[in-house]
């Protein structure tokens, strides 16, 4: 049996099962007639959109975006109607067409025509801008809540109709009065002219009215424009249906609460689908007859690893995500082909659509949800319908590395939603895809940096995404650089400090505070670890910020080796207050990993300061999560962590000596161009005096007494509540108010940023917590050292605070430095 009588046979199944026309209840309320083909109500039912342009929604039963489907059902509509373009085209003329599906509905309908035709290319129209692709079109669509369209090719050409006879295959869910798709033309028409359009619909919903101006249309433009759909009909209103639809949705939702969102009745997993490099998740930039037979070959795969994921489940859901149709589709085609559950299909929405729980009405259900992806148009709530209460005992979320953000994870987020309704919620992430001239930019980059040609570690234990300025002077007296950076005159990635040699006696106390704590970060280590493992996959790429994350993602590294035999890799990049990340490393990162794996690794939390850098900078990169995974949390400022305690962590106690013997970074422009990575300096002189080793190996000896610990504590952990708090920043705003600052930049919270003070700024005072005990020594002795002031304080969220000198001068405080102690 055909795809074709394989898809008509199921509907008619369905149909027999559900016996009442799912557009009774509009139908009866509102007097709206649907009259046409005999298939018809088989394939349409009718809701009420929340939208002041239309009263009601034609819900498609084939489609895959409202009502969940067989998916052999979806692919084999879509795939007939290909088939049948083909028919009329002819072999010679169907080989030369390109196939232009609409988003978001029709995406994966227009890629099952795409598959149906066999041999043509296909490009869907996306409502996500994509920074760096240049613009090949775009249309709008006047009766959408949501009407701008862009055309984004990868192939500048692959829209031009050069060659002689290249037809233009348009493919919409529905054909209703044809001005989307005639504007479409128009516009299309104008910039690549061609003699042949055809036009593909589910169903053809015209008007008689409307129905004359197609070959109107052709006459104007000069070419042939055919139609194919699958059934006809109209629908046919009575005056003043937008009011009424507007009074009846109104007067439903006011009798109606809003229902309170179940708890959630699983946590939910991740599926790595190993999906085959270089193939496009879709058509927003192109995807070719060679990309089909790449994941046509991939697909069996796939499916048998989604369908371990859910294991004995009975009844399925595949639900795609907006855009993202047609890669989810094919994987539950797979899934359908390779278990005996039965298998069903439907996708996320931007439609807002009233929901009733009614035989006779096509929406029965509707979960909400904020959006996921950072949509160009902003925030706003995205819906999933008819899966609550569908009973469905697993579903597999399907989005693509760019909607695979922290609001995904969110306790009120997708997953959380879904995990209500369902005992078991997967949740598989598709890379997405990255055009050619990224992907070259990013080739032109060079390779990580590692040691021990740079850094004291093993090669194996990161790639440093650097450039190498060894070479370079750029250090500066502290009481100098503090002068310039102050003054504006300044940034403070424009130099380095002088590295501070420790005296023995500091040397003495850092071996003793790593003796003594050891197990405690080996601990956070193992917590932070099995955490990023279980909510961000099984093999992440960690990416530390560098320098203060590189050794915690070097002992992260080593834990997932330990613990599990995984042998992650591990790059170290640059992020700058004020500047933001190296945009460059980011590129090849994307190049070389999917973005939606890569985990930032930092090693705590002040006020939170560079956690929202990084959401910041990482705003026009899609696909990767800004969310940070730091050793100790003590700012309350992300989800993923260790501990939140206020502890010593002895790699901060001192500067490149604990961090492979690498400086800080730097960002200048006359050192780092365009195409460069930001730089940092490899001081092998200092070797003799290197601990980095020394900190790792300490630390790593203690991964097996803490095994126990870790288990019990992640696994607490990923059942809680870890939403951020951000009391650290508040605590930062209160104090630098209260001590005359009025600069938040200048007020360091925690041990870690307390030393860095010390250590690299000129300090002001130090505030303690009163009580702290060995967790200050080296804080203390370096206090001492520079004539810095320790003043103890009651009431203090932290262990300790450095407040960096406001208005530092060397007129007002001397050359030395030293600490003005009058408040």
């Amino acid at each position: 049996m055909g795809v074709h009588g394989r898809a008509d046979e199921q509907i008619r199944e369905e149909e027999a099962v559900d016996v009442e026309w799912s557009g009774k209840w509009v139908a009866e309320r509102l007097g709206v007639e649907l009259v046409g083909d005999g298939e018809l109500r088989e394939l349409l039912g009718l809701a009420l959109r929340r939208n002041p342009k239309r009263a009601h929604l034609l819900v498609s039963n084939v489609l895959g975006k409202h009502v969940p489907q067989r998916p052999s059902v979806v692919h084999g509509v879509g795939f007939e109607l290909g088939e049948r373009v083909r028919n009329l085209l002819g072999e010679a003329e169907a080989r030369r067409a390109v196939v232009l599906g609409y988003a978001e509905t029709a995406t994966g309908l227009g890629h099952a025509v795409a598959d149906g035709l066999g041999v043509a290319p296909y490009l869907h129209s996306t409502r996500r801008p994509v920074a760096g692709v240049a613009q090949a079109g775009g249309f709008e669509e006047a009766h959408s809540h949501a009407t701008s369209h862009l055309l984004l090719p990868e192939d500048p050409d692959l829209l031009n109709a050069s060659a002689e006879g290249s037809p233009l295959v348009l493919v919409d869910d529905e054909f209703s009065t044809g001005n989307t798709v005639l504007n479409t033309i128009r516009a299309l028409h104008a910039r690549y002219p061609r003699d042949r359009y055809v036009i593909v619909a589910l169903v053809d919903m015209r008007s008689e009215a409307d129905q004359g101006r197609l070959a109107e249309f052709a006459e104007e433009i000069g070419a042939r424009v055919d139609l194919v759909a699958r059934a006809r009909g109209t629908v046919r209103l009575p005056d003043g249906v937008l009011e009424k639809g507007r009074d009846l949705v109104a007067a439903h939702e006011a009798g109606h609460a809003p229902d309170e969102p179940p708890a959630p009745r699983t946590v939910p997993a991740r599926v790595a689908l190993d999906w085959p490099a270089g193939v496009p998740d879709g058509g927003r930039h192109g995807f070719t007859p060679v990309h089909r037979a790449a994941l046509e070959a991939a697909l069996p795969d796939m499916a048998a690893r989604i369908a371990d994921a859910v294991g004995d489940a009975r009844r399925v859901l595949v639900l795609g995500f907006e855009e993202l149709m047609y890669a989810p589709l094919r994987l539950a085609t797979a899934l359908e082909d390779a278990t005996t559950a039965e298998v069903r299909y439907s996708t996320t929405t931007r439609s807002p659509v009233l929901a009733v729980d009614d035989p006779g009405y096509a929406i029965r259900s509707r979960l909400v949800f904020p959006a996921h992806d950072d949509p160009a148009d902003g925030p706003g709530d995205r819906y999933a319908y008819n899966v609550a209460g569908a009973g469905f005992d697993a579903v597999v979320a399907v989005v693509d590395s760019a909607g695979d953000t922290p609001a995904l994870h969110a306790p009120d987020g997708l997953l959380a939603r879904l995990a209500g309704h369902t005992d078991q919620v997967v949740l598989a992430v598709v890379p997405s895809y990255v055009p050619t001239s990224h992907r070259q930019e990013a080739a032109m980059l060079p390779e990580p940096l590692r040691g021990p040609a740079f850094s004291s570690y093993p090669a194996d234990d990161v790639g440093w995404l650097l450039q190498d300025l060894s070479d370079t002077a750029l250090e500066a007296p502290t009481e100098e650089r503090e002068e310039a950076i102050q003054s504006g005159g300044a940034h403070y990635a424009e130099s380095l400090p002088v590295e501070y040699q420790p005296s023995p006696r500091y040397q003495e106390l850092f071996k003793a505070a790593l003796d003594t704590s050891a197990a405690r970060i080996a601990r956070a280590v193992g917590t932070v670890t099995e955490t990023v493992l279980a909510e961000r996959g099984p093999r992440p790429v960690l990416v530390s910020l560098a320098r203060a994350g590189t050794p915690v993602g070097v002992l992260m590294r080593r834990w997932a080796q330990h613990r599990h035999g995984l042998d992650l890799p591990h790059y170290a990049v640059s992020i700058v207050r004020g500047r933001g990340i190296d945009a460059n490393a980011l590129r090849w990162l994307a190049a070389h990993h999917d973005p939606a794996d890569v985990v930032f690794v930092d090693g705590w939390t002040g006020k939170g300061a560079i956690t929202r850098e990084l959401a910041a900078a990482l705003e026009e990169f899609g696909g990767f999560n800004p969310e940070i995974a730091v050793l100790a949390d003590p700012g309350g400022c992300v989800r993923t962590y260790g501990t939140r305690e206020d502890f010593l962590i002895p790699s901060a106690c001192l500067n490149s000596t604990v961090s492979g013997l690498i400086s800080r970074t730097v960002l200048r422009s006359d050192l780092v161009g365009p195409h460069d990575f930001h730089g940092a300096k490899f001081y092998s002189e200092l070797a003799d005096a290197d601990v980095s080793g020394h900190f790792l190996d300490t630390v790593a000896a203690r991964f097996d007494e803490v095994g126990d610990a870790v288990d019990a504590e992640a696994k607490e952990l990923l059942a809680a509540d870890r939403a951020p708090t951000w009391e650290g920043w508040a605590a930062v705003e209160r104090i630098s108010e209260e001590y005359g600052i009025h600069d938040v930049n200048l007020v360091k919270p925690g041990v870690g940023e307390t030393t860095r003070v010390l250590l690299r700024r000129v300090p002001w005072k130090i505030l303690a917590k009163r009580g702290a005990g060995a967790d200050l020594d080296h804080v203390r002795l370096l206090a001492e050292q520079r004539g810095v002031p320790v003043e103890e304080v009651g009431e203090l969220p932290y262990t300790c605070v450095g407040l960096i000198h406001p208005k530092y001068t060397r007129g007002a405080t001397g050359a030395d430095g030293t600490a003005v102690t009058a408040k």
